[in-house]
């Protein structure tokens, strides 16, 4: 490993903001500067959140910006979705000391996408090399890349890293005029369940869709009652600092989608998504009031209607979720990358990860074989 040169900043704010969009590219919110420093601004990441921003950048021969990644320290496995919980106390066990680690990632954000952030393509191995630096510098147990890209996968392949494979429920757009066109690639029975689920989740409400300059803090205030509630029971305590999503309104709107049910007026539920060039991506969801049905309206089939609407290719309705089958979200595969330079504990995860990838491998052939799609060719 000769010949590489890396920088590391206290966070994506230190960057020009052009600079690293170059890299980052246009496609996926959730790597762009405006993300990624709306986290660092808010308090969401830094402090004692338990990730500290290490963004690692290459600079190209005209003194730019040639490749970046939007790396973290790790304290703890919170937040990632990717679990390694078994990792970390099979390494502890054995004497090692397994945080803090490296984890390249859109923090709190189960969407894959680019990790490798690359305006010049022949710098890959060169910020590969440069997150394995950090690593082996600071003797760390470990480096891991999460959701990465799947044209990512032969990169880290080539330079050594473990590649994880698991599975998420995607919704694919195939050229529909509208959500009746969408059904009628279903089953009957199926047809029949999901129009009786949606007209049933929305009896005596309203459903509003706001973007850009719609949203207001008021909207904010709201959404951040839903938020804190839903991640209480999930996580113990929200990821997010309510100045995040003020933050995110002002610098991002016109990439933001939230939808609200209303009962007379009162918004008794909400959904927040975000706008990439091709896919919907649904994030965070939370009510005050329980209506049989109603996530699966705002969260599922709302999205697939602004996805036919809008022309997009997919929407990516975040981690786990059997019941989205159903629903028409088909498992598709997703990849993370892990450097554990450790030879004796590289063996170990390695044999893991075998034995792993046979098993989600064979219950997503078992799964897509029960799609609600028609089975008549």
């Amino acid at each position: 490993m000769t010949d590489v040169t890396a920088r590391i900043a206290s966070g994506v704010a230190d960057f020009d903001r052009a600079a690293w969009d170059a890299c980052a590219g246009n496609d996926n919110p959730f790597i762009s500067w405006d993300f990624l420093v709306a986290l660092e601004r808010s308090g969401s990441v830094g402090g004692e959140s338990g990730w500290q921003p290490l963004p690692i950048v290459i600079d190209g021969p005209d003194g730019e910006i040639a490749a970046a990644a939007p790396a973290y320290g790790k304290s703890h496995s919170q937040g990632e979705y990717v679990f390694d919980h078994s990792w970390a106390d099979a390494w502890e066990r054995a004497g090692g000391r397994y945080y803090p680690k490296i984890q390249i990632a859109a923090p709190f954000s189960p969407v894959p996408g680019p990790r490798l952030l690359l305006r010049d393509p022949a710098q890959a191995p060169a910020l590969i090399a440069g997150i394995e630096m950090l690593v082996d510098r600071n003797q760390l147990s470990s480096a891991h890349a999460t959701f990465i890209d799947a044209s990512e996968v032969p990169l880290f392949e080539a330079a050594g890293w473990l590649i994880r494979e698991d599975s998420q429920f995607h919704w694919t757009n195939r050229g529909y005029g509208g959500f009746e066109d969408f059904l009628a690639d279903l089953s009957s029975e199926k047809r029949k369940n999901i129009r009786k689920e949606r007209r049933r989740a929305v009896e005596g409400l309203e459903i509003v869709h706001l973007t850009g300059s719609d949203l207001t803090e008021a909207h904010w205030d709201i959404f951040w009652d839903f938020y804190q509630d839903t991640g209480a029971r999930k996580w113990g305590q929200p990821y997010l600092t309510r100045s995040f999503f003020s933050i995110l309104g002002e610098t991002m709107a016109d990439k933001v989608l939230l939808m609200l049910a209303l009962r007379d007026g009162r918004a008794i539920a909400g959904a927040l998504n975000l706008i990439g060039a091709d896919t919907l991506y649904g994030r965070y969801w939370g009510c005050v009031e329980d209506v049989p049905n109603l996530h699966f309206e705002l969260c599922y089939y709302q999205a697939i209607d602004v996805a036919i609407a809008r022309g997009l290719r997919r929407v990516e309705a975040g981690a786990q979720g059997g019941h989205k089958l159903a629903r028409g979200y088909a498992p598709e595969p997703t990849w993370s990358a892990h450097y554990l330079p450790n030879a004796g504990f590289r063996r170990a995860v390695a044999a893991f990860l075998a034995d792993e990838r046979d098993g989600v491998q064979r219950d997503r052939l078992w799964l897509k074989a029960r799609t609600p799609f028609r089975k008549d060719g």
